[in-house]
């Protein structure tokens, strides 16, 4: 009677291309989806920037953007420029967030990107175009945020 020794889970069966386990760390997120999350850590960060540029412009003066009279979400300029600072600088820390890896930041880009999308979406017959740039770039951020599966540590960050 010979000894026959099964294999073990850690070792790959005989013919195997691949261990039968993933490896340590290995997260079932794409590459793509995972650079697309650092990227949208980024992107939240300029937006927030740009949120904050549009809200101290929108502060310190009426006169900077034109006004539609009889506009259905009829707001003051001045209390838009606060609405979009606020925000600016909400996003730029989440931004910071996501960038560091922070399991809560993911939510709350994803989160606070869908408020800024509206926030914009109503700020449109300000600034169309600007609306629309900063409209895209939420979109994105959100999917790249909703498809990473993948762990902080697998994008090779720390937190």
């Amino acid at each position: 009677m010979s000894q026959f020794n099964a294999p073990t889970p850690d070792t790959p069966t005989p013919g195997a291309s691949r261990p039968a386990q993933p490896a340590p760390g290995g997260g079932s997120g794409s590459a793509w989806a995972s650079g697309g999350t650092i990227f949208a850590g980024i992107l939240l960060l300029v937006d927030g920037v740009l949120g904050v540029l549009k809200g101290i412009t929108g502060v310190a003066s009426n006169e900077v953007y034109t006004r539609i009279n009889d506009y259905v979400f009829k707001f003051d300029v001045t209390s838009w420029g606060w609405i979009h600072l606020v925000l600016g600088v909400i996003l730029v820390l989440v931004g910071v967030g996501i960038l560091k890896g922070a399991a809560w930041a993911r939510t709350a880009g994803v989160v606070l990107a869908s408020l800024n999308i509206v926030a914009n979406f109503m700020w449109l017959p300000y600034t169309p175009v600007w609306a629309i740039v900063t409209i895209a770039i939420d979109v994105f951020v959100i999917w790249a945020l909703c498809t990473d599966r993948s762990g902080p540590d697998d994008l090779g960050r720390t937190g």
